[in-house]
């Protein structure tokens, strides 16, 4: 596989359900040359190999654990402002093709707000409630193919 001569660091921003699958594509994206940097939750499961969701998202049983979840979010902002792009994972959510939740799509702001290429694995459901904002952020759609990412961050 192609290595990129100056490695580019790339954010990976999905919804906490996506996170086991963000392994594999993490490796495949470290294989063709990249650093990667993966949500700070990501880790926690890996290591316990524990993804029940609800486990992680205390917050949902007991309110006053909401800073825990403003605590991620500004982290992983702070992880993408330092990164070249981001590469959102979006599978099938709540019956929903290309799920994007409310948070990825801050993540995503975030990202445009300081020119970081966004790229999107997954093609997105016409229904999805937010398509507007994800094809006005500039998304690059890459269906699948991480080799993508190195053809337009060379």
């Amino acid at each position: 596989m192609q290595k990129l001569k100056n490695k580019k660091t790339i954010t990976i921003c999905c919804s906490l359900s996506f996170f086991k699958k963000i392994f594999g594509i993490e490796k495949k994206l470290k294989e063709l040359g990249f650093k990667v940097i993966v949500p700070k939750t990501t880790k926690a499961m890996r290591k316990t190999n524990n993804y029940n969701v609800n486990f992680y998202k205390t917050w949902y049983k007991n309110k006053s654990h909401y800073y825990k979840k403003k605590e991620l979010m500004i982290d992983h902002f702070k992880k993408i402002i330092k990164s070249d792009a981001i590469l959102v994972i979006n599978e099938e959510k709540n019956g929903i093709k290309g799920y994007i939740g409310g948070n990825t799509l801050m993540e995503m702001t975030i990202a445009f707000h300081y020119k970081k290429p966004i790229f999107i694995y997954s093609e997105i459901d016409e229904n999805l409630n937010i398509k507007e904002e994800v094809y006005g952020l500039n998304s690059i759609f890459i269906k699948e193919d991480l080799k993508t990412l190195s053809k337009k961050l060379l």
